[in-house]
């Protein structure tokens, strides 16, 4: 049985895949900075409010597809998993954990999008995809390896698997969703049912932004217009036009721009072995994108 060929990326979709990449590098640092000041369902909730704003004036601006039974199941599990659970498990993981560490263990994220998708979505796996995942899996590792001295703990850990899980099934209930919606409205729904799920944090976001500095205000809503209402929507956009699995191995990029960012705007010094296992989690990705040349293989239609 010949392996499906991959489509090469169009040039606007390798640039969502970057501009996703670095706002969503610049989240982890922006929530260590704001979580100083605002607790972690109060945060979620700040940005989630902020993101369904911005997107629900972008959709209204184009119009709206109706989503069938089905459809509001899937954005049920894409909101309530990944942009309620995940948003407030990171910023609860991060009370904990450095910038660094926190992304480097919610990066074992596109191994289970990878093997998700290719139980679930049909997305099976190819050499090159495994062969990706192994080696940035290896970098992840020697991240892990440099902050085994930090001041890490298991409830720090924890919350960053759940975190990383939650992401996961997100993504992959997501993407039969793109099929039929555009994907600005899944991310628009997503994050209104989202916000809906952290409404209990309500007060606790009026008491702490009324005692909160201005830059961690500032901060907040940044968290929503960017990482959130921006970078989901480029990284919608990338989905509809590659598979799962591939799209998540890219996400390795993130904990090497995590690190050198905290290292920059936090004073987080990065260990020598975390920038190696940077270097390899690069390797992997690039990997993970070689095109199989098969005169027979079978070229997926891409998704409308």
């Amino acid at each position: 049985m010949s392996t499906p060929a991959v489509p090469a990326l169009g040039g606007r979709t390798l640039l969502a895949v970057v501009v996703t990449v670095l706002a969503w590098a610049s989240a982890f640092v922006a929530i260590r900075a704001v979580g100083e000041d605002i607790s972690p369902g109060a945060l979620a909730l700040g940005r989630l409010l902020v993101g369904t704003l911005v997107l629900g004036l972008l959709v209204a601006r184009r119009g709206w597809v109706r989503p069938a039974a089905r459809d509001w199941r899937l954005l049920a599990v894409c909101g309530v998993g990944w942009f309620a659970v995940y948003n407030v498990a990171l910023n609860a993981a991060e009370q904990h954990l450095d910038a660094g560490t926190t992304a480097m263990l919610v990066n074992v994220g596109p191994i289970l999008i990878a093997v998700f998708a290719g139980l679930w979505l049909g997305e099976g796996f190819p050499r090159w995809l495994v062969v990706g995942i192994t080696v940035a899996f290896g970098g992840v590792l020697l991240i892990g390896a440099s902050t085994r001295g930090a001041d890490a703990d298991a409830v720090g850990v924890l919350l960053c698997l759940v975190a990383a899980l939650t992401y996961a099934v997100g993504v992959v209930a997501q993407k039969p969703l793109l099929r039929r919606l555009p994907g600005l409205q899944v991310t628009a729904i997503a994050c209104g049912i989202g916000a809906l799920c952290c409404l209990p944090w309500a007060w606790a976001l009026a008491d702490e932004l009324g005692r909160a500095p201005a830059a961690s205000a500032a901060g907040l809503v940044y968290l929503g217009v960017v990482p959130t209402a921006l970078a989901f929507s480029t990284w919608a956009y990338a989905l509809s036009r590659m598979d799962a699995g591939r799209l998540g191995v890219t996400t390795y990029l993130v904990p090497p721009l995590v690190i050198l960012l905290g290292w920059l705007l936090l004073g987080e010094t990065p260990p020598a072995l975390a920038l190696a296992g940077g270097v390899v989690c690069l390797a992997g990705v690039a990997v993970s994108r070689r095109r199989v040349r098969t005169p027979t293989a079978v070229v997926s239609a891409p998704a409308t």
